[in-house]
């Protein structure tokens, strides 16, 4: 008989997991201290996942409806820097349609998913961390939106600032998702529904932050979240951990969700043979950890450092002066963090 894995957060890498691991027979349980179904601060812009990937995490059907995007475009306050277009269509979905869509499928494959339960990191045999990142003394902010009747110069754009940046990327049912990064500003005072526009004022995108008082602002989609760092996160010994748990590669990169649904299936094969008695829990959980590095490694690296050049004021002038002179390389850029 096979033993159960319990999975502590119901997010992408987490209801990702249990749904593999159902097909392979393996008893789950996923704690989520949150209800479905709910907004959450993200891109909502899948890229550098393959369908391979999400078929092996018997998932890839729920991603039919998705939209495709492939053109893409980066304004530097408000100014086009820079368009191309995807190698591979990235995918537009919000996370309140998706984790709803992944709990359901764990449900129907005989998962069981118990929401309102506050899970703590505490290592064990058969237990899974999947409950995002570890609450820390961050700089960051990071600021959500959906927004209705705005026009946008290609599918997804990007937008650098003084104080960080934010992307613009459809969903369903004619929505864009807007989503930001910024530096946290503690002389920033502004209602919740606010301070999306602010920062972006602030960052001196006031152009974009002028359109998107022009739209339908979908309710209950503002959300907020504060004090973390991207890059890779504290480790607790002993803690089979996976996601954003793990590492959290800044956004501009567009392959946060990619990231959690690849560290979803490179733990699978491990843990089955865990549960079915093949590898004792030390060992699966070493393995677990060997593939994540090497598969995240380098675009993590990669990541942090161009996530740097786009804060600092020579930075970015050096890539607005190579997209003018049409030598920005974007396509190898793109690639050294997929």
């Amino acid at each position: 008989m096979n033993r159960e894995i319990t999975i502590t957060g119901g997010g992408l890498s987490g209801l990702a997991l249990a749904s593999a691991l159902r097909s392979h027979e393996v008893p789950v349980t996923v704690l989520e201290a949150g209800r479905y179904p709910r907004h959450r601060v993200c891109g909502e812009f899948i890229s550098g996942v393959s369908d391979s990937t999400l078929a092996a995490l018997g998932i890839r059907r729920l991603f039919d409806d998705a939209l495709r995007h492939r053109s893409l475009s980066w304004l530097e306050n408000g100014r086009m820097i820079h368009s191309d277009r995807l190698k591979s269509p990235a995918l537009g979905i919000s996370r309140h349609l998706l984790d709803e869509r992944l709990l359901r499928h764990v449900e129907s494959l005989g998962g069981i998913v118990r929401c309102g339960i506050r899970g703590n990191p505490v290592p064990g045999e058969g237990r899974v961390w999947t409950a995002g990142r570890k609450p820390e003394n961050g700089p960051w902010i990071g600021l959500k939106a959906h927004v209705r009747g705005i026009e946008k110069s290609a599918d997804l754009e990007m937008h650098s600032g003084t104080n960080g940046y934010a992307g613009l990327a459809g969903v369903e049912d004619g929505w864009t998702n807007v989503c930001g990064l910024f530096r946290m500003d503690r002389a920033i005072k502004a209602a919740p529904g606010d301070l999306l526009t602010t920062y972006l004022e602030a960052g001196g995108n006031s152009k974009l932050a002028a359109r998107l008082r022009d739209c339908e602002w979908r309710e209950g989609s503002v959300c907020a979240v504060a004090g973390f760092k991207p890059g890779r996160q504290i480790p607790m010994p002993g803690l089979l951990a996976l996601g954003d748990a793990v590492s959290m590669i800044p956004p501009f990169t567009g392959n946060g969700m990619s990231m959690a649904f690849q560290s979803a299936e490179l733990a699978v094969e491990p843990l089955v043979a865990w549960s079915q008695g093949e590898k004792s829990w030390q060992d699966a959980v070493n393995e677990v950890r060997t593939r994540m590095d090497r598969k995240f490694k380098r675009r993590l690296t990669v990541a942090g450092a161009l996530h740097s050049i786009l804060l600092d004021q020579s930075g970015r002038n050096l890539v607005s002066g190579l997209a003018s002179a049409k030598l920005l390389p974007f396509q190898s850029m793109l690639a050294t963090v997929r």
